[in-house]
C-alpha cells in the first residue's frame, strides 16, 4: 500500500496551496537531484513555515508516483528540539530517499546530526533544505544543476591533487589552506548520490583542511541560526584571523554578532577549529542574499568552524557544531593557478 494513503499528514500536506512558481524549483529538486523512482519510498520532514515549499516537493512525488512519509515537526514535539523524533528516524530506516525542508532554529544542530548519522548509515539520497525559502525556490533551486556539476567536476579536478589554495578580496581577505592528502575531496553539485547526502541548492566542493591560517573578512553570510538573526553582513562584515587551524580573533561593529559568533564557536573544545574548506560553484547564482543554505554555493571560497564531516573526509575529530563563513569576490590560486578573479570563474563549465 502507497504509505501517502494512509497517513493524515501527508493528506493534509497534500491538500495545501501553493504558489505555482515554487513548482519549477520543486520539480528540479525531486527529478534532477534526487532522481526519485516511483519503486523508492521518501521521508519528507518539514515544519510550519516552510509547510507551502513542502507541499509544492509533495506535489512532485506524487506525479512521479513514489511513496512517502511527511512529518511536521511541530505536530511531534516543541522546538527546539533537543532530539529527533524516534518516529521519524524509525521512518528513514525505510527510505531510499529523503528531504529536510525545515527552517533552522537555535540548538537545534544535534537533531540534524542524528538525522544524517541515519542517512549516512543507509546510503539514503538526501536533500538538505535548512532554512530554504521563497526566493531561494526561486533563485538557487532553478539552476541548471547539470552544468553546475560539470563545473564542480572541473574543480575537484584541480583540488584533489593540489597542496595549497589561496584566497583573496579586495576587502582584505588574504587565506592560505595547505591541504591534507589524506582527507578527502567531495563534490555536492546538486546532483545527490547515496555516497554523500547533499544541501540544496546544491553547488560546492569540499574537504576537510590540513592546515588554514590567515585573514577572512566575512562580508556575506554566516551560518546555521546566526543567518537568520543577522542576514547579509556586507555593511557591517565580520573581520576573522585564523592560525594554526584555529580562530584567534573576531571583529565587527556589530557587537552583537561578533559576541554571537564568538560563543558559537566556543562551544565545545574544537567548535572554534576549521573543519570545512570549500569553495562555491552555483554559477547561476548571482549576488550573496543573507540564506545560508544558498550563498554557501554562491562561487567563492567559505569555510566552517567546527564538524569536519569525517564519515566523509576522512577527519578524525569532531564537534558538536558546524558554521559556515561566506566572503564575496574572491582571486583564488589551486598552487599555482589562478581558477577565480574578482568571484568570476576563469574555468568553462
Amino acid at each position: 500500500m502507497n504509505v501517502s494513503s494512509v497517513s493524515q499528514t501527508n493528506r493534509n500536506l497534500a491538500a495545501v496551496s501553493f504558489d505555482p512558481e515554487l513548482t519549477p524549483g520543486a520539480r528540479n529538486a525531486v527529478n534532477v537531484c534526487l532522481r526519485v523512482r516511483p519503486d523508492e519510498k521518501v521521508t519528507v520532514i518539514t515544519d510550519e513555515v516552510t509547510r507551502e515549499i513542502a507541499a509544492a516537493i509533495v506535489r512532485e512525488l506524487e506525479v512521479v508516483g513514489s511513496a512517502y512519509r511527511v512529518w511536521v515537526l511541530e505536530e511531534l514535539a516543541p522546538r527546539p528540539l533537543s532530539d529527533l523524533h524516534q518516529e521519524i528516524l524509525d521512518d528513514l530506516e525505510s527510505s531510499q530517499v529523503s528531504i529536510f525542508a525545515v527552517q533552522a532554529q537555535a540548538n537545534e544542530l544535534k537533531s540534524r546530526m542524528q538525522m544524517t548519522d541515519v542517512v549516512n548509515r543507509r546510503k539514503i539520497r538526501h536533500a538538505h533544505m535548512v532554512n530554504i525559502n521563497r526566493q531561494i525556490m526561486l533563485e538557487g533551486m532553478r539552476a541548471d544543476f547539470l552544468k553546475v556539476d560539470r563545473l564542480s567536476a572541473k574543480v575537484m579536478e584541480l583540488v584533489s591533487r593540489a597542496l595549497v589554495i589561496r584566497a583573496t578580496t579586495a576587502a582584505g581577505t588574504d587565506l592560505t589552506a595547505k591541504l591534507n592528502p589524506k582527507y578527502r575531496w567531495l563534490k555536492t553539485s546538486g546532483i545527490i548520490s547515496p555516497d554523500k547526502w547533499g544541501n540544496l541548492p546544491g553547488g560546492e566542493v569540499f574537504t576537510t583542511p590540513g592546515l588554514v591560517n590567515g585573514k577572512l573578512v566575512i562580508d556575506g553570510v554566516v551560518g546555521d541560526w546566526l543567518c537568520a538573526k543577522f542576514g547579509d553582513l556586507q555593511q557591517t562584515p565580520l573581520t576573522i584571523r585564523i592560525k594554526g587551524n584555529r580562530l584567534m580573533e573576531a571583529h565587527s561593529s556589530n557587537r552583537e554578532l561578533e559576541n554571537d559568533f564568538w560563543r558559537y564557536t566556543h562551544t565545545d573544545e574544537n567548535s572554534d577549529r576549521v573543519g570545512e574548506f570549500a569553495i562555491g560553484t552555483n554559477i547561476e547564482l548571482k549576488d550573496v542574499i543573507g540564506q545560508i543554505l544558498q550563498d554557501e554555493k554562491f562561487p567563492g571560497v567559505h569555510i566552517a568552524f567546527g564538524n569536519p564531516y569525517g564519515a566523509h573526509t576522512g577527519a578524525e575529530w569532531y564537534s558538536s557544531t558546524h558554521i559556515d563563513v561566506v566572503g564575496r569576490k574572491f582571486d583564488i590560486w589551486v598552487d599555482d593557478v589562478q581558477i577565480m578573479q574578482n568571484g568570476r570563474f576563469l574555468l568553462e563549465p
